[in-house]
């Protein structure tokens, strides 16, 4: 067994390792990639050749995280691990989305990325090293790759720049991002910020580069380590060059006629494309067999006539596909309080971009309860994004949730969460549902939630927005065109997808893919500009529809009231078995939840009306107040004794009345006077020091009777 490692320092103590040789010796590249106790296994198998008529890289990638690397059994009846949550699923996006680029476009074989996390520590964060450990792995292999990528995560941090930061260094991040390049390019980009300005953004992506360029330089020095710089040979595609050229002369001119067409539909503008290839398959077919007749072949070519028109267009031409200038957005509308029956709701609608958001307030028991391998706990706000076929006009079923939905949802979440106040006791649940789509659906989502959020009452720190960039570059990007607000059609076409959300004051989420080389940063300096225009301009429009929150919740939203008590009252307020809790909430109508926060009680009573949360306060405020000497009460008679009558002054704190101190004329019996369940007035006159017993006087709250006159003396 030989055993071969490679160290990166970080330059600040720490260092990550790289070992090959050791595990997972039969995958075609096996890599261990170690900082600190956490340790990742990354490995590639990759088919000796493709599928038949396959003319995209099917590429997989999964990130999994073992329970057993930090220790703990696994939730649930079966006690193993199950479906990917939707961190493991986010983590598997970044990498596939960094890599997928680099693979030759003419390599068509099943290829499979598995990055398993087998040892963890609750400080080092994986997913900055998952990157990392599958270009490794690609690396130490002879699947064909064009150059290894790194990914690191950038964080600001008291004002400096930290690369792979710690978990506890992460919570005072204002900018925290993961960034994916390779020794000359940024990939991928992906983050959340505190309203941080384009410029900062920048400097960020620039020292995640520098620290990137160091972990390519050691991956490329690792595969002549192990002898693997010759990549093996492959031939996945036929090609008929005549067929080619006779596809471009036939076609090219006539695919750019449709692209200047500025037609703003889709689905017609699609259909005008295939007229023309239609046509020419028609006249190519006339005279031959179906077997001399190769469809995948004239597919492919003439999809990159299509794709080349396209782009030249608008290089040349500086106009689009639906007729709009480079820096255009689409026409916007919107409208909130759509749906009555929703505490919060709202239409956003851009060009032929739809979203129908919804947002649902709970109280503490709606909260996500989230048990990953290194995170437990609970979040108060969430977004779901769901992605039907019918918004893109397809005619097939929906099968469960896909990745791609997950991280959609995930970017919206990233845009509004840093908007909701600390301070909110509600549990908040955004439901995006995109009905129509051409283009940044995830950005219609950050608008829509916004609008929801204000018309449901909640007071949201400041509106956010969000925009899809698109670009359209010849090599090196000596002639280029930076797009505002892509359609979908752009999106495939071009050579990056740069989505930025953010306020009026500074950016709050990212995410960009670029798919091209030696893009230079001047380039991304633009985009973002123009990205902030563009930002700017979609909120004016939705301030239109509502400029602020509503002051108040809609009227069937549920009311939340905190309060504070002492800590050692938790118990008092709970009662032996939650006796107490159950009474006061069956009384009331009223939902309590008592939790232990920072050496305090705080509760959290919710209901549909005031009058319920006012009598479950009430009631809760007599359980934690002390009894004071000398105040009046209005208390229960709860038992009666020959001697006198237990009376309840607060929850769960009786006093005795004494006989003697029910009147001032002597009874001979309590009930000359009083039954159990009467409400009475009393004085707390006493507090036993030693036992605590309560010591009550009705009498003293009466009038003295006039004493009898005496007879005069005779």
């Amino acid at each position: 067994m030989k055993v071969i490692e490679k160290i990166i320092e970080l330059g600040d103590g720490r260092s990550i390792t790289i070992e090959t040789g050791k595990l997972a010796k039969q995958a075609d590249g096996s890599v261990v990639v170690k900082m600190g106790k956490t340790m990742l296994l990354a490995t590639v198998v990759s088919a000796k050749d493709a599928k038949p008529d396959v003319d995209f890289m099917p590429l997989s990638v999964d990130y999994k995280e073992k329970f057993s690397a930090l220790g703990r059994f696994p939730g649930g009846f079966m006690k193993r691990e199950g479906r990917p949550s939707d961190y493991e699923i986010l983590v598997s996006r970044l990498v596939d989305r960094a890599l997928r680029p680099l693979f030759p476009e003419d390599y068509h074989a099943e290829t499979f990325v598995s990055i398993n996390l087998i040892s963890a520590d609750t400080e080092t964060m994986p997913d900055a090293l998952a990157g990392l450990a599958a270009s490794a792995a690609l690396a130490v292999s002879d699947i064909p790759f064009m150059e290894p990528i790194s990914e690191v995560r950038v964080a600001r941090v008291d004002g400096e720049f930290k690369i792979n930061p710690t978990r506890t260094e992460l919570k005072a991040a204002d900018l925290d991002m993961i960034v994916a390049a390779t020794m000359e390019n940024i990939m991928m980009v992906e983050g959340e910020m505190d309203e941080v300005s384009e410029a900062e953004m920048l400097e960020a992506i620039k020292v995640a580069h520098d620290a990137i360029k160091i972990q390519c330089q050691a991956q490329i020095e690792l595969t002549e380590m192990v002898g693997k710089t010759e990549k093996r040979e492959y031939c996945h595609e036929e090609n008929d060059e005549e067929l080619r050229q006779l596809i471009i002369d036939k076609t090219y001119d006539k695919v750019l006629e449709v692209a200047r067409r500025k037609n703003a539909n889709k689905h017609q503008r699609a259909e005008d494309f295939a007229a023309v290839k239609e046509e020419f398959v028609a006249e190519y077919s006339e005279g031959k067999e179906e077997s001399e007749i190769n469809m995948s072949l004239i597919g492919r070519y003439y999809h990159d006539v299509e794709k080349d028109a396209v782009r030249n267009m608008v290089l040349e031409d500086r106009l689009r596909l639906d007729g709009r200038k480079t820096e255009e957005i689409r026409p916007i509308w919107s409208e909130i309080d759509y749906l009555p029956g929703a505490h919060g709701s709202a239409v956003f609608t851009r060009g032929e971009t739809q979203s129908l958001t919804s947002v649902t307030l709970g109280t503490k028991l709606d909260e996500k309860i989230v048990d990953d391998v290194l995170y437990q706990g609970k979040e108060k706000f969430v977004l779901h994004y769901n992605f039907p076929p019918f918004s893109t006009g397809d005619a097939r079923a929906s099968r469960g949730i896909s990745r791609r939905e997950v991280g959609h949802g995930n970017l919206a979440y990233r845009a509004l969460k840093g908007m909701i106040p600390a301070d909110s006791p509600y549990a908040i649940r955004v439901v995006s549902d995109i009905l129509e789509s051409n283009g940044s659906s995830s950005m219609a989502t950050v608008c829509a939630g916004t609008l929801a959020l204000m018309d449901a009452g909640i007071q949201i720190k400041k509106p956010v927005t969000g925009i899809a960039m698109g670009l359209i570059s010849t090599a090196g990007a000596e002639k280029y065109a930076v797009l505002s607000d892509i359609l979908g059609d752009e999106d495939h076409l071009g050579d990056m997808d740069f989505k930025v959300t953010g306020t009026r004051d500074g950016i709050t989420a990212t995410q960009m893919d670029i798919k091209v080389d030696g893009l230079p940063y001047e380039v991304l300096a633009q985009a973002l500009e123009q990205a902030r225009l563009g930002r700017l301009h979609i909120l004016d429009k939705i301030s239109e529809t509502i400029e602020v929150p509503r002051e108040d919740l809609k009227p069937h939203a549920p009311r939340i009231v905190s309060m504070d008590i002492p800590k050692d009252m938790i118990g008092a307020v709970i009662g032996p078995g939650g006796k107490i809790i159950q009474e006061i909430q069956e009384v009331t109508g009223a939902v309590i939840v008592i939790e232990e926060i920072d050496g305090k009680g705080v509760v959290d009573i919710s209901a549909d009306n005031k009058e319920s949360i006012d009598a479950a306060v009430a009631r809760i405020k007599g359980i934690v107040a002390v009894p004071e000497v000398g105040e009046i009460y209005k208390g229960k008679v709860k038992s009666i004794v020959t001697f006198g009558a237990f009376v309840e002054i607060l929850p769960g704190k009786d006093g005795l009345l004494h006989i003697s101190e029910i009147e001032h004329r002597r009874l001979q019996t309590v009930d000359e006077v009083l039954k159990e369940g009467q409400e009475v007035e009393v004085k707390l006159i006493d507090i036993d020091a030693k036992s605590g017993k309560l010591k009550l006087s009705r009498k003293v709250l009466l009038p003295k009777p006039e004493r009898k006159k005496k007879e005069e003396n005779k």
